[in-house]
């Protein structure tokens, strides 16, 4: 498209040679054809010329200079986020003189940044415990690729609470219907109010082999998990004198486990 200033250059040559507004659109038109001023455009800046103006330039607008997205301004509002990522853009426009507009779009556009909301862990670890976990995973590893029984040795455990009755999911209560029968309908339920703390269900590679209720009143802590594996051990122990094999160490299951139940 060509630039404005040139049309508006033109109109005023036409109206020094007394040319009338429909002449003068008509030629614009011819010159330009689609990129030509609309007929308001033209009139207007006609009128202006007619009455004795001489800059083609715009006029001086009130407000914020076009320059909020200069190299100054972004500046500014990345070293602002730098400081702190919380701000909102409301307190970055206030702070550095800009509409919200300007500075969303330094944001999003020249910064490529995104606003996100923080990710929700279990807690957050510090470099030490970083560390110390990955040597631990790494000596796992190590006792896996040496010993082909490794995996067969490690018992997990986890928590959770057992109610008396889960409702159906939505998946769960779909089914298939001819088209044109009408969709099926459910009461809404909602879960039990009874429940009860499945405290430790340990595992290994055979599944489930020892699991113990939370009593009531009780509360999980160090003493209650201590005889929780006080109590894992001494099955262990009963289930292998009964087996003929010996457990070692207290963490540790037998290196060969029998194929069926003892």
């Amino acid at each position: 498209m060509c630039d404005s200033r040139e049309q508006r250059c033109n109109v005023k040559f036409y109206v020094k040679l007394g040319k009338t507004f429909t002449e003068t659109f008509g030629l614009l038109k011819q010159a330009y054809g689609g990129d030509a001023f609309s007929r308001t455009q033209c009139y207007e800046w006609f009128i202006r010329f007619k009455n004795g103006r001489q800059s083609i330039e715009d006029d001086p607008r009130p407000g914020r200079p076009l320059i909020a997205t200069d190299n100054t301004c972004i500046e500014k509002i990345s070293d602002l986020v730098r400081v702190n990522r919380r701000l909102t853009v409301r307190e970055l426009s206030e702070e550095v003189g800009i509409s919200i507009g300007s500075c969303h779009e330094i944001l999003t556009e020249k910064l490529n940044m995104h606003r996100v909301a923080a990710k929700f862990v279990p807690r957050l670890m510090t470099e030490e415990q970083k560390e110390h976990r990955v040597n631990v995973c790494q000596e796992l590893l190590g006792k896996a690729d040496n010993d082909e029984t490794f995996i067969q040795r490690i018992i997990t455990g986890d928590e959770s609470w057992v109610y008396g009755y889960d409702i159906e999911t939505k998946v769960q209560s779909s089914q298939w219907v001819g088209k044109g029968s009408p969709r099926p309908k459910k009461a809404r339920q909602v879960r039990s109010s009874v429940k009860v703390m499945l405290t430790v269900f340990f595992f290994d590679f055979n599944g489930v082999v020892h699991f113990e209720f939370l009593p009531q009143g009780q509360t999980i802590n160090r003493q209650y998990y201590e005889g929780v594996l006080k109590r894992l051990r001494e099955k262990f122990a009963k289930r292998d004198h009964n087996c003929g094999e010996t457990t070692h160490g207290f963490f540790t299951m037998t290196t060969r486990l029998p194929t069926q139940p003892c």
